[in-house]
């Protein structure tokens, strides 16, 4: 008779062989095998209901493989919806094919739509107007060029025009001779010149002197070559022109050399029509701009500032205003100078705030002293204190909730450039006390650059993503983050984001409640820095802890439309329990940069089937534009926003 098998012992052996064989992989495999163990239970950990609750949940947002662009640039539109905004996303070959991009996406729907788009709108300006459109300005002319990569000499042609009578225009491709070098440059773009101004003695009325029409206009060699480098200033003469425009039509530039080419900045602007869903041509710039920042002012002109110009260099001082009405710019007709994006805020006095924060680019010693700014005289009012004075690039700004008491934090930053120094401080200023002065806050884990910042409608700050080294070199990525409490000037612990985030990087706030997290761009891809980087397009979504509650008040009914001053009132079925009610102005975030966002506290009363809100008067405290109006629960739980319009 056959032997039949025992399977007893069979399966104890089988046991001990798999058991060896585990002991022998895991040998070799230790650390694998723990990270992978320790991975599974994280994500049983975060995804636990009492997690949740607590630390609030991060989520991918799925975007077609077909809408996923370099999104640069965000702003919540009144539809509710969101645009993302990218031009040519910070790619070389994007922008030389002009395929310049934007993609709306609807929170509610989750459904995507491109939009055409014009202009490189890659590192533009904007704000939100008074009508719900959004203004968008300035973006890139030209890419820049490493000093390697520099192979004509070139650099700024200042063109002077000695003829009072008429302004000249000089096309592209005119060359430009100097007269002591006998080297011939040639421009690149178009220039206008203006006509040369009479000056007479103010008294007597004699003439004085003509004073040449300036034009500016970046001009590169002919050929290639160090031998074509000029060292010293010299005149140019233009070629091709004949009689009175050959006397007085001439060139004077500075050194023109095969060092590094900053990019250059565009005039075009823009007004987006979230109800059309098309960008809208307006008047363009005097000056064209590249990293300039937009802030809408007390009477609902927009002031543009900063940036770098059509050559690449700082735009001097040369600040000037949008009017929405007639959709023209003009000069303020003051001088101010600060680096690119520099963080400006309208006060509740109609003056400006500015908290050093800024994008880089600009005179290290130039505007980067923080203060307060009266536009009308000029005068600026510096506020000391700062800490980490020098590690203000890339810094972020947040008006505090609620805007009436004009507190303002200042959240991380770098140094200048590519420094490697990165701030761990959150620095407070009240702009109520008597002598404003900076103070140190609640301060991060570590030195973080291109911090996000958003407030909650729990009037509570989200803060989140950043990397502690430029560009997130050496894998500094930091994947924090956090919520700051203004009464108790502390920061929580959150769920941690599963995405790095720096440079061109933003956060928005829905109307929903929710966080919505985009871009990214790494200078490498790999911890050694071997390998360059990839723009990051996935979008993340943050649920706070407020959303995992078991209920949260809800607001119906009620106006559209409420002048400051007037008292609207709004229908809810959790009377009882609602606290507070606060208008939320949509953001307009670039580089961690968003003068938009501020939370208003409101006057409310308790009815019989409802609320009733009460709307500040102060115009410069509530800008005229849409908001969205929140009540918040005896838990701190927010409704979802409702679109109230602020005429």
């Amino acid at each position: 008779m056959p032997v039949r098998p025992n399977h007893r012992k069979n399966r104890a052996r089988r046991i001990a062989i798999g058991a060896a064989v585990v002991l022998v992989v895991a040998g070799f495999n230790g650390p694998a095998l723990w990270r992978f163990g320790s991975e599974k239970y994280h994500e049983y950990k975060i995804n636990k209901p009492e997690y949740k609750a607590e630390n609030g949940h991060w989520d991918y947002l799925e975007v077609p493989s077909e809408y996923k662009i370099n999104s640069i640039h965000a702003a919540l539109l009144h539809t509710g919806k969101v645009l993302l905004i990218a031009g040519s996303g910070n790619n070389q070959k994007n922008f030389d094919a002009k395929k310049f991009e934007s993609v709306l996406w609807d929170p509610q729907t989750d459904k995507f739509k491109k939009i055409p788009t014009p202009k490189d709108m890659f590192c533009a300006g904007h704000t939100q107007l008074p009508d719900g459109k959004l203004l968008v300005a300035g973006g890139t002319k030209r890419y820049e060029k490493l000093q390697g990569d520099v192979t004509k000499a070139g650099g700024l042609m200042i063109v002077h025009n000695e003829d009072p009578d008429a302004p000249k225009t000089l096309p592209a491709g005119t060359k430009f001779t100097g007269k002591k070098n006998g080297k011939t440059f040639v421009s690149k773009d178009p220039v206008l010149v203006e006509k040369a101004k009479k000056v007479f003695d103010p008294k007597t009325g004699r003439f004085l002197r003509t004073e040449a029409g300036l034009g500016r206009i970046y001009v590169e060699a002919e050929e290639s070559g160090k031998e074509f480098e000029t060292g010293t200033e010299d005149n140019y003469r233009v070629q091709g022109l004949k009689g009175g425009d050959a006397r007085n039509l001439y060139g004077i530039a500075q050194k023109l050399a095969l060092d590094k080419k900053d990019f250059q900045g565009i005039k075009e602007a823009y007004e987006f029509d979230p109800v059309a869903e098309k960008y809208i041509t307006v008047d363009p710039m005097n000056e064209a701009r590249w990293y300039p920042t937009l802030t809408t002012l007390k009477d609902g002109k927009v002031l543009s500032l900063s940036g770098l110009d059509e050559i690449g260099q700082i735009v001097p001082g040369k600040d000037e205003v949008y009017d929405p009405k007639t959709k023209k710019w003009e000069y303020t007709g003051i001088i101010r100078k600060f680096p690119t994006y520099p963080a400006i805020f309208l006060m509740d006095n109609g003056k400006l705030f500015y908290s050093g924060s800024n994008a880089g680019y600009g005179p290290a010693d130039v505007g980067r002293e923080p203060g307060v700014w009266d536009l009308e005289t000029n005068d600026f009012d510096k506020i000391p204190g700062l800490s980490d004075p020098d590690q203000m690039e890339t810094s972020a700004t947040v008006m505090l909730p609620p805007a009436q008491d004009q507190r303002f934090m200042v959240i991380g930053g770098g140094g200048v450039g590519e420094s490697d120094k990165a701030s761990e401080k959150s620095r407070l200023v009240d702009l109520k006390d008597a002598s404003p002065r900076f103070k140190d806050g609640a301060a991060l884990d570590k030195g973080t650059r291109y911090p996000s910042a958003s407030l909650l409608p729990d009037d509570s700050i989200l803060v989140t993503g950043g990397s502690s080294d430029y560009r997130g070199r050496g894998g500094s990525n930091v994947l924090e983050a956090r919520t700051y409490d203004p009464k108790s000037g502390e920061y929580k612990r959150v769920a941690d984001p599963r995405v790095g985030r720096n440079y061109h990087s933003g956060s928005v706030l829905l109307p929903d409640g929710r966080v919505m997290i985009f871009g990214s761009d790494s200078l490498f891809a790999d911890d050694a820095n071997t390998k360059p980087g990839v723009f990051e397009q996935r979008i993340e979504i943050y649920t706070p802890p407020y959303l995992y509650r078991d209920s949260r008040p809800e607001v119906t009914g009620g106006p559209k439309s409420l002048d400051r001053g007037a008292t609207g009132t709004f229908k809810t079925k959790d009377t009882a329990s609602i606290k507070s009610a606060k208008l939320m102005r949509p953001s307009a975030v670039t580089h961690v940069t968003d003068v938009d966002q501020r939370s208003i506290a409101l006057e409310m009363k308790k009815t019989g089937d409802g609320i009733s809100v009460t709307v500040p008067k102060n115009r410069a405290l509530v800008p005229s534009g849409w908001y969205m109006l929140f009540v918040t629960d005896d838990k701190g739980t927010p409704s979802k926003g409702v679109w109230v319009e602020v005429p």
